[in-house]
């Protein structure tokens, strides 16, 4: 185990102009990730396709409008492939700054779209990717579900990494599940900026006994995304439409880096990763406290569709 290791999660928002001007952004970090020496990096839930916050897409129940499906094109249209040039020129981001990355996207597999964490190890590597599992609420919309066959895990410099996007983290199953493939890092890209998700990833990571890194869009209350409609309702518009508050967070639950919010920016901290063993003396989830005796989870990792 390396004495110690760097942390970063890099809080950006997805630009208006499409998926090409967002990597356009991401990759003129190139030089402040080099300088910061990071062996992890964290990129937000869907900054590659973006997030449509406020657009309906036409739906009421039971109703569907030209217009909406329109609008579906269009955001079909900025998502990704996992062989894509977007996924090429992050693995070359990777490797040259070699930092291994997770990177929150939207995955277009067929006429279906993901919202997927992206894993590239330093090496340049594409690992895998994790297809969010359950959408949240009107998510349900426009994002297929993932099954069990993207659980992915990345070994790392820093350690074992594993992600869940967003409301995710909520679900204490899949919590359990990642767990017990032994992680070290727990990866939360998302879009949720408000005060209580600070709650639940203190929680999850004094839980989890992991480094926690959570990264999280940053987008201008003026920024209107994808040509949808959106309402800002009881917002001013001198507030951000999604304020951000990406930070890192110990094995203990405290914060150690950020929050950052109200601009983008590069969130960094330095961890001896020998405080996971020490942190999980009196607490290890599906370790000594598990009582396997008593309670027993079966994951089904077997996938469920070809892509």
């Amino acid at each position: 185990m390396v004495e110690t290791a760097r942390l970063g999660a890099l809080q950006i928002g997805s630009d208006p102009a499409g998926t090409a001007a967002t990597l356009a952004t991401i990759l003129g970090y190139r030089d402040a990730i080099t300088a910061a020496r990071l062996d992890l990096l964290v990129m937000p839930e869907a900054v590659l396709g973006g997030y449509p916050k406020g657009a309906d897409f036409g739906v009421r129940l039971g109703y569907r409008t030209p217009a909406g499906r329109e609008a579906f094109e269009r955001y079909w249209q900025q998502a990704i492939t996992m062989d894509g040039p977007e996924v090429a020129a992050l693995c070359d981001l990777a490797r040259d700054c070699g930092t291994a990355l997770v990177v929150g996207a939207i995955e277009r597999a067929g006429a279906t779209l993901y919202c997927v964490a992206i894993f590239i190890d330093a090496a340049g590597r594409f690992i895998g990717r994790h297809r969010k599992m359950m959408p949240t609420a009107a998510e349900r919309l426009v994002w297929g579900q993932g099954d069990g066959s993207t659980l992915t895990v990345m070994d790392t410099a820093a350690g074992k990494v594993g992600s869940a996007i967003c409301w995710e983290n909520y679900m204490p199953l899949l919590r359990t599940a990642m767990y017990a493939k032994g992680i070290d890092i727990w990866c939360a890209p998302t879009v949720d900026e408000r005060d209580i998700w600070h709650a639940t990833m203190r929680h999850i990571a004094c839980e989890s006994r992991c480094f926690l890194v959570t990264a999280c869009q940053f987008q201008p209350a003026a920024t209107t995304a994808l040509d949808s409609p959106i309402t800002l309702r009881d917002r001013p518009e001198t507030q951000a439409m999604i304020r951000g508050g990406s930070c890192i967070i110990s094995p203990y639950g405290d914060v150690i880096a950020g929050p950052l919010y109200g601009e983008a920016g590069l969130v960094t901290a330095e961890i001896d990763p020998s405080e996971i063993i020490r942190a999980r003396f009196d607490l290890d989830a599906t370790g000594h406290y598990a009582r396997p005796d008593v309670f027993n989870l079966t994951v089904d990792e077997r996938a469920t569709r070809d892509d």
